[in-house]
């Protein structure tokens, strides 16, 4: 565990949770979160531990918890960073997934801010094109006739005030929705921010929405479409969701849990591997879901993570330190995809942590299983190695 300061911690996938290096409210709160979440959990002794979700919690009172990915024996914290971001820009329809640090200084930035730092990268393009405008109707007591009268209301409302007239019109503003829920995220983000260059900008944007409102509940979100006159400002609305309401990500209960920004690592190894594959080969297939166990039935259809050239491919997101860790369930639903595939050779993928030999094995006498272990940092090589096996 790496200690950023007294409200801002690092942890490994995994690693363990020291109670004695944090200060007791804020371990109390992940507790909690360990009680209502599958985020955190407590090992057979007892011990705090984070789980496969990798990313950002921030509690009510502001501490922050940053799990990182197991990439290596040795805990190497700001690369274990770089790769999840890595990871994260494979993610199909996903905002982030443009997102580059490459010419940011975010060495020492927390893993929240770097999100945030993109998302106003995001936004000041999104200004420069110009904030769209549209024609809201309002209802308003005037002094002045405008628009159209309404009856009903006027009667109710200027008895007493005959100078007064209550009308509806349209106006040609600002205060849209889409630029409410863009609002309300900076209002949001205001709070969340501690680095100073993101409050200024931040600030500096809310400035620039000053005559628009903020939503009221979050189920405006689901009232937004975005035609082709705002297909600009379609990523920066899919951030706001995501930064507001935590869509595309796992939910959580309790009160503890002020922001959370988390990725189930099965799912980015997945996408992270299948996005090489599919970048040196045209072939390549991913998610295939031509076949079930049961084909009567049509039950249990089978999708194998990666097929090319009649080969099946498979992630899987476990550490494995000898060849004990590797779980008979992974052999059998190999076993499955050869058989219904008719595939001659199928593998299973594993990030490589611990220094393993890749084996292997033999079965039905015409079938070959191989184990292999691929290295995080070099995952381009590695695939093509895998490609050329």
């Amino acid at each position: 565990m790496k200690k950023i300061n007294n409200k801002h911690f690092q942890v490994i996938e995994y690693e363990e949770i020291n109670k004695n290096d944090i200060d007791k409210k804020y371990f109390k709160e992940l507790e909690e979160i360990a009680q209502t979440t599958e985020f955190l959990a407590y090992s057979k002794k007892g011990i705090l531990k984070s789980q496969n979700y990798v990313g950002i919690i921030q509690t009510k009172s502001n501490f922050v918890l940053e799990i990182l990915p197991k990439i290596s024996v040795n805990n190497d914290y700001e690369e274990s960073k770089r790769i999840l971001i890595e990871m994260i820009k494979t993610l199909k329809n996903h905002p982030f997934k443009n997102i580059s640090i490459a010419n940011l200084k975010t060495d020492k930035m927390p893993l929240l801010e770097i999100f945030i730092l993109f998302f106003l990268k995001e936004l000041d393009k999104l200004v420069k094109k110009g904030i769209k405008r549209d024609y809201i109707s309002i209802q308003d007591n005037q002094k002045f006739l405008k628009g159209k009268l309404l009856i009903n209301g006027h009667i109710k409302k200027n008895l007493v005030h005959k100078e007064r007239f209550f009308v509806e019109y349209d106006e040609y503003i600002e205060d849209i929705l889409e630029n409410r829920v863009i609002k309300t995220t900076l209002k949001k983000l205001e709070k969340l921010s501690k680095v100073f260059e993101n409050q200024r900008r931040i600030r500096e944007f809310i400035f620039v929405f000053d005559g628009v409102r903020e939503i009221k509940s979050l189920s405006e979100l689901e009232k937004i479409h975005i035609d082709r006159s705002k297909k600009y400002y379609e990523n920066v609305i899919e951030m706001c969701k995501v930064f507001l309401n935590n869509k595309s990500f796992t939910p959580y209960k309790g009160k503890t849990v002020s922001f959370a920004l988390l990725f189930d690592m099965n799912k980015l190894f997945e996408s992270f591997v299948g996005y090489w594959f599919k970048k040196y080969c045209d072939k390549v297939k991913l998610q295939h879901k031509k076949y079930y166990l049961f084909d009567v039935d049509k039950k249990y259809r089978l999708i194998p993570d990666i097929v090319f050239e009649n080969k099946i491919f498979d992630t899987k997101w476990k550490i494995i330190s000898s060849f004990d860790d590797i779980s008979g369930s992974d052999f059998y639903q190999m076993f499955a995809y050869a058989k219904k595939y008719n595939s001659k050779e199928v593998a299973l993928i594993y990030p490589k942590i611990y220094e393993m030999e890749e084996k292997e094995f033999g079965f039905d006498g015409e079938y070959k299983l191989k184990v292999r272990f691929i290295d995080l940092n070099n995952c381009e090589k590695e695939i093509k190695r895998l490609i050329n096996d």
